[in-house]
């Protein structure tokens, strides 16, 4: 019997599902140092710049009084800043500071350096293999990642 695309989409879905959720998991089990929660709002404001408070609750999902707690953490640890709106200097915008820009970069490097002792664990044909799988699925990932609606938030650094 053929499989129809939806199925073919459905076994896709769980084995990216799996993929992600096991490397997320294994990744975040030694060594935790910050919450899923503090790495991803400290990965957007890497990322997309200076951003209204209520919109990076938004963003993450959160809600704005657990927000608020975590930015005040994230400002009392050196890794986030208040800064000023180029376009209206009323608002104050959360950045990222050069401390928070260091500790996602060492995050980052542990976490490649836990990934690569995984694979010296396996045979060379296997590591060929992942390799060659994730040259051909990681571009693909990205454009699905891209193409997908996207939540949308204002209040960064630009005006509105």
């Amino acid at each position: 019997m053929d499989e129809t695309p939806g199925e073919g989409h459905q076994e896709v879905a769980a084995a990216l599902n799996e993929l992600a959720t096991g490397m997320v998991r294994h990744l975040l089990s030694e060594r935790r140092t910050m919450s899923l929660t503090t790495a991803a709002t400290l990965s957007r404001l890497e990322q997309e710049g200076p951003i209204r408070l209520t919109a990076l609750a938004a963003a993450e999902g959160i809600a704005q009084p657990s927000m608020t707690a975590l930015v005040h953490r994230l400002e009392d640890q050196g890794l986030a800043t208040r800064v000023g709106h180029p376009g209206d200097g009323r608002v104050r915008l959360v950045a990222i500071t050069d401390a928070g820009r260091e500790l996602m970069a060492e995050r980052r490097r542990a976490q490649r350096a836990r990934v690569s002792d995984m694979l010296a664990s396996l045979p060379e044909q296997d590591v060929r293999a992942l390799g060659e799988a994730m040259r051909t699925a990681l571009p693909i990932v990205r454009r699905m990642v891209r193409a997908a609606p996207q939540p949308r938030v204002s209040g960064g650094a630009s005006p509105s």
